[in-house]
This record gives C-alpha cells, structure tokens and sequence, in this order.
C-alpha cells in the first residue's frame, strides 16, 4: 500500500486527513510535532509526507529540511493563511504543493493523488515516453533525469524537485510558448484555480539559478505563459 505521514499537532485535522486517506486506499501514519515527524519518516520510509509548518519544537520548515537531506520524498505543506513568507520558504526548500486551511480533505486526497503521479513520472515509472531515454540538451544546459542533475556551460545547478521538474518540461517543449495552465497541469499536476502565481514564482526561482551562468534562457509571452530558447541573446521578460 502506498503510505503517507500526516505530520500535525491538530489531532481533528490528524483524523480527518486519515480518514479520508484510508477511505482512498492509503496507509496512514502520523505523527504530532517534528522531532517524532523525523524519526517515523526515518523508519518506515513513507510515499509522501503532509506537513504542518506551524508545529511545536521543530518547525514544519526544519522538518522539510530534514527530510530533503535524507532524500526526495514528496512534500505537501500544511500552512495557515497568515504565513505566506513561511510558504514560499517551504516552496524553496522543493515541497511538491501546499494547501492552506481550511481546506477540503477531498481536496487532500486529490492533491496526494496528483503529486504521487507527478512523482512517479519523474522517476520514470509513469507514462513520461522517453523522459529516460538520454539527458537534456537546451545550449550549455545539460539535464540528466536518470541522474538527477542539471550543469549549465559545465556548472552544477542545485534544483529542488519542483524547479527540476519544470526545467524539464520547459526543456523538453523548448522553443514553444507553455502557457500557465499547461504548466500547472503538466508540471504540478492540479487546477491551482486562482493560484497560478506558484508557476511565476518557479520561473522565477529558475532565472535566479540559471542567469548568472549565461544569457537568460527562459521569456515571458505577456499574458500567455513562458518559452525555453536558448538560442536568443536578448534580455529574458519579466515574469
């Protein structure tokens, strides 16, 4: 069975995200604040981890830390209206997705749902044809899916997982506008409705890693979406 560590110290939202979990088929595990996040993770290895940022001790950005160094299990962030900082700092540490509360435990389950097929598609058991079949070429960037490393003109670039997987699309379509919606779809793998400003906020994240390396590499079609085209000299759009 597919299991998923539900991480909060709100024992009803605990039992409602298991709940519905289990209703869906999953193995839940739980745990009430970071320190025992960590050592159930640890041990048992989960699928995907559902984590709070406001937890007591170590916090929900420690614990995503934590589990970033240990490897690439997928992360959706728990996060409460009032801390947006909070979430775009979940965001760059590479969690997959993030839910404010109140949210729909329906709504959870489906967002599980999306990044686990997202998650098996990078590592290459999903349907991605030929994602594995050699590395990524786009001018001096190299991206390397079976090894999970990107170079640009011989440089390494650090990516968390989102950042890498949306690379990769934009790669893998380079010289095609991919407008949000695409993205969202192809990349997140779940209707963001009004939220589409994640897809600005990774290109942008992109920009910053891959700009000083070289002429910048990803555009802005104003109202559109982006495009991938290394071939260019001009300044990037702002996005």
């Amino acid at each position: 069975m597919t299991t998923v560590l539900v991480v909060d110290d709100q024992p009803d939202i605990v039992r409602l995200v298991r709940d519905y979990l289990e209703r869906g088929g999953f193995l839940v595990l739980t745990a009430a604040d970071g320190e025992q996040a960590l050592q159930v993770a640890r041990r048992s290895h989960p699928d995907l981890v559902i984590l709070d940022l406001s937890l007591p001790g170590l916090d929900g950005l420690d614990v995503a830390r934590a589990l970033r160094r240990d490897g690439d299990v997928p992360i959706i962030m728990l996060t409460a209206r009032t801390e947006e900082s909070d979430r775009v700092a979940g965001l760059e540490l590479g969690a997959d997705d993030y839910v404010t509360k109140p949210f729909s435990a329906r709504e959870m389950v489906a967002r599980v749902r999306a990044v686990l097929r997202r998650a098996s598609r990078t590592s290459g058991t999903g349907d991605q044809a030929g994602a594995a079949a050699g590395p990524l070429r786009a001018g001096d960037i190299e991206l390397d899916e079976d090894r999970w490393t990107v170079h640009r003109a011989g440089v390494p670039v650090e990516l968390s997982p989102t950042e890498f997987r949306l690379l990769a699309y934009l790669m893998r379509h380079q010289g095609r506008v991919l407008t949000r919606a695409q993205l969202l779809e192809s990349v997140w793998g779940w209707d963001y409705a009004g939220e589409s400003q994640i897809v600005e906020t990774y290109v942008s994240y992109l920009r910053r890693k891959l700009d000083p390396l070289g002429p910048p590499v990803i555009y802005t079609q104003r109202g559109v979406g982006y495009s991938l085209r290394p071939q260019d000299r001009g300044r990037a759009g702002p996005g």
